[in-house]
């Protein structure tokens, strides 16, 4: 049976990266400069899961309304020897999470879920990265933080996507006033081409990189997290965080055709998704359809899972 080529998911972003132990290897993300991260990490002498990380890291500084230490990612591992290992880094409610902890003055506060204090889980990027680099990556997590920090320090210039994202967003960052200060100019987006500057996200990437994930998950940022939390009603503290784990799971395989599929299992929902939209296709001999008449089919079977 062949084996599909590995695929490493961070957030929004998706890294194909072949083994370190082969002469070449190509990456792919939704940005230039995540890219480049990951290519300096393989130069260093990484291999496919430190270009991982490097990728992702830099994701979290140029394309942050998709990725980001605040949120969460997946790992699935196929290293060298024919192992998998699959890494849980999902967000987690904090432990004073209740079922009607949006209903607020009696009536169901949508945008609380989705803006504030109470909208973020117990972010588990980091941790999840930590432990994918330390099983199977060559460098050290500060080798992959610091050049993301120096984007960061130094800033970048956005492109079209992220000013558009910004603008769609600029009235609820405008409540915020540290995100304010960096998002904003004037009290108005940042614009297509206009330098971004985010030294509060570099200082904590030189901070985990200097002091460990132990500063992040167990020490100032939990507590200073807890704090702000406290002030503008939010449930979170620094229990949840000393409290988190990024969870190995079994890693779900499946077929299609001659191939072997091993995907992430829940709690993401891809891996079985993506089982299910192919062990459906396989009936099908799309390869002998019209394009038209193939895209019908596999648009058909997407609808379904």
């Amino acid at each position: 049976m062949k084996a599909l080529p590995a695929l490493f998911f961070l957030s929004a972003g998706l890294l194909h990266a072949a083994d370190a132990s082969y002469p070449k290897h190509a990456i792919a993300s939704v940005h230039p400069l995540a890219t480049q991260a990951g290519m300096q990490a393989f130069a260093k002498g990484g291999n496919a899961i430190d270009a991982a990380i490097a990728a992702g890291l830099t994701l979290g500084v140029v394309d942050g309304h998709n990725s980001g230490i605040g949120g969460g990612c997946f790992f699935v591992i196929h290293a060298a020897d024919g192992t998998v290992t699959c890494i849980d880094g999902r967000e987690m409610a904090p432990a004073k999470a209740s079922r009607d902890m949006y209903v607020i003055n009696g009536k169901l506060d949508d945008e609380a879920s989705k803006t504030g204090a109470l909208a973020s889980g117990v972010p588990g990027y980091l941790k999840a990265c930590a432990a994918a680099q330390t099983k199977h990556g060559k460098l050290k997590l500060a080798d992959l933080l610091l050049p993301a920090a120096d984007i960061a320090e130094k800033g970048f210039p956005i492109d079209e996507v992220y000013a558009r994202k910004l603008a769609a967003t600029a009235a609820k960052l405008a409540k915020f006033p540290a995100s304010a200060a960096i998002f904003l100019k004037d009290g108005k987006p940042l614009e297509k081409g206009q330098n971004l500057v985010q030294t509060d996200l570099a200082a904590t990437y030189r901070a985990v990189a200097e002091k460990g994930i132990a500063w992040f998950y167990a020490g100032e940022f939990a507590s200073k997290t807890e704090a702000w939390m406290k002030t503008n009603g939010g449930n979170t503290n620094a229990a949840d965080y000393a409290n988190y784990q990024a969870p190995e799971r079994e890693a779900i395989r499946s077929k299609y055709r001659d191939y072997e599929l091993i995907t992430m299992p829940p709690p993401s929902s891809g891996g079985v998704h993506l089982a299910q939209i192919l062990n459906i296709l396989e009936h099908f001999p799309i390869r002998h359809f019209r394009a038209s008449s193939r895209i019908h089919v596999m648009t058909e079977d997407m609808k379904r899972p």
